[in-house]
């Protein structure tokens, strides 16, 4: 199995040498640069030269969306805007997004991290990989490009949607590596066949490079089968840099952790203590090469578990365990992030709506979809069939903007949508039942 860099081959005494060191200069660079930061750390009673030891990191405070949100846009840049020459975005709970920036040096980590995990999928220079994630302030397929760029493999940046053409270039181009979200390259594999076109045979498919959103070990395999591939996950976040935190090996036995870049804690989310090696919990993570946002300790929400014995690939680097779930409510549809307070922010700004709605969220073939139950406020605007459709456009609209998919809506009556006595049952996700 090939590996990209030295660097994933490091004994962990190394690692943690080199973990500590650019964490004491990432620390001193936040205080220095950051005043949000300078303020917590002052508030928690510390300095970045207390920290003496990797131990000591649980000694300082979290970032949240919360801290984002707060400082939005630029509030937690390290560096002036001269320096930035990226910026990408996802969305936030409240309508703005969460802002990133990176600088050239940011770029050129960011690279060298995907070619890292682009490499342990299998794909060389050798290889030619079509990118059908949505190309714009989403990090995943810029960063996916980058990377492949630089191990040399040829890159068709075909963006999502538009289906059949995505198929048609597949094949004529003779793509080897897809890179996209696993529900839409299942999506994709369907469309394939209702086009006469077998993905095993009439297509030229070795490996598949999925990311955006999670995905279960059935998934990989029904991706497999349909496509005749060797498919490998990888993970990562806008705000610590976008894909390239971690990715698969083919000993497919975890996530490698890119643990020169980043430092990795497992934390009990109520007590927010920090967990025993091999424990399952909220991971956290500490970008420490970052220099635009280079955020501390970020609560990523989502909830896997760490493995740092050595892999059978020879990596040395930890391994992360899939994601098994998340601590909020947040949820991932098509690679986009959805918060339920998003969508109530827009229904209960509207005239005409109650203030009861539903929430489900299902799979139309491979793809997922939000469908959203809205109560009208009153019967007698169900007559004005001109006002329910305004009502309808004007709903669908403003959810786009939002969330920047689509959602189904549903008017219905009033009261018609069943009460709860306790915490109110917004969110129904159906997507398991159609695996």
């Amino acid at each position: 199995m090939k590996i990209w860099s030295d660097q994933e081959t490091l004994s962990r005494e190394e690692i943690q040498k080199l973990q500590f060191e650019r964490l004491s200069k990432t620390l001193t660079h936040v205080y220095e640069n950051v005043p949000h930061y300078q303020n917590k750390f002052k508030a928690a009673g510390i300095k970045p030269k207390d920290i003496r030891c990797l131990e000591d990191l649980r000694l300082l405070p979290f970032t949240t969306k919360e801290d984002l949100r707060e400082t939005y846009p630029f509030g937690l840049f390290a560096k002036p805007k001269n320096e930035i020459v990226r910026y990408h975005a996802s969305s936030g709970t409240t309508g703005k997004p969460t802002v990133v920036g990176y600088t050239k040096n940011d770029m050129k980590v960011w690279t060298e991290l995907i070619a890292r995990i682009v490499t342990m999928g299998g794909v060389t220079n050798a290889d030619t990989a079509q990118i059908s994630f949505g190309f714009g302030l989403f990090t995943g397929a810029f960063g996916l490009q980058q990377g492949l760029e630089e191990v040399g493999a040829g890159v068709i940046p075909m963006s999502s949607g538009n289906t059949q053409k995505q198929i048609m270039i597949m094949q004529d181009f003779q793509t080897t590596a897809l890179i996209a979200t696993p529900s839409y390259a299942l999506h994709l594999a369907e469309a394939a066949a209702e086009m006469g076109i077998d993905p095993r045979k009439d297509l030229f498919l070795k490996y598949g490079l999925f990311g955006g959103e999670g995905s279960t070990e059935e998934m990989r395999a029904k991706l497999n089968e349909a496509w005749g591939i060797f498919s490998t996950e990888n993970y990562g976040m806008s705000e610590l840099i976008g894909p390239g935190v971690s990715g698969e090996c083919r000993a497919l036995k975890g996530m490698h952790i890119c643990e020169d870049h980043f430092i990795a804690e497992i934390i009990d989310p109520e007590t927010l203590e920090v967990l025993p090696a091999g424990s399952t919990g909220e991971l956290v993570i500490t970008p420490i090469t970052k220099e635009a946002l280079p955020l501390i300790r970020y609560r990523t929400k989502d909830i896997t578990r760490i493995d740092y014995t050595p892999c059978d690939c020879g990596r040395t680097s930890a391994r992360m365990a899939k994601i098994t779930g998340r601590t909020d409510d947040m949820l991932i549809i098509g690679g986009v992030n959805v918060f339920p307070s998003q969508i109530e922010g827009v229904l209960l700004g509207i005239k005409g709506i109650g203030s009861n709605y539903q929430i489900r969220v299902l799979k139309k073939g491979y793809l997922d979809r939000i469908e959203i139950d809205v109560e009208i406020s009153d019967h007698n605007l169900l007559d004005s069939v001109t006002f329910l459709d305004r009502l309808y456009k004007e709903i669908e609209t403003k959810l786009h903007t939002i969330l920047g998919i689509h959602a189904g809506i549903h008017l219905v009556d009033p009261k018609s949508l069943a009460r709860s006595e306790g915490k109110a049952k917004r969110v129904i996700d159906l997507r398991s039942e159609n695996l």
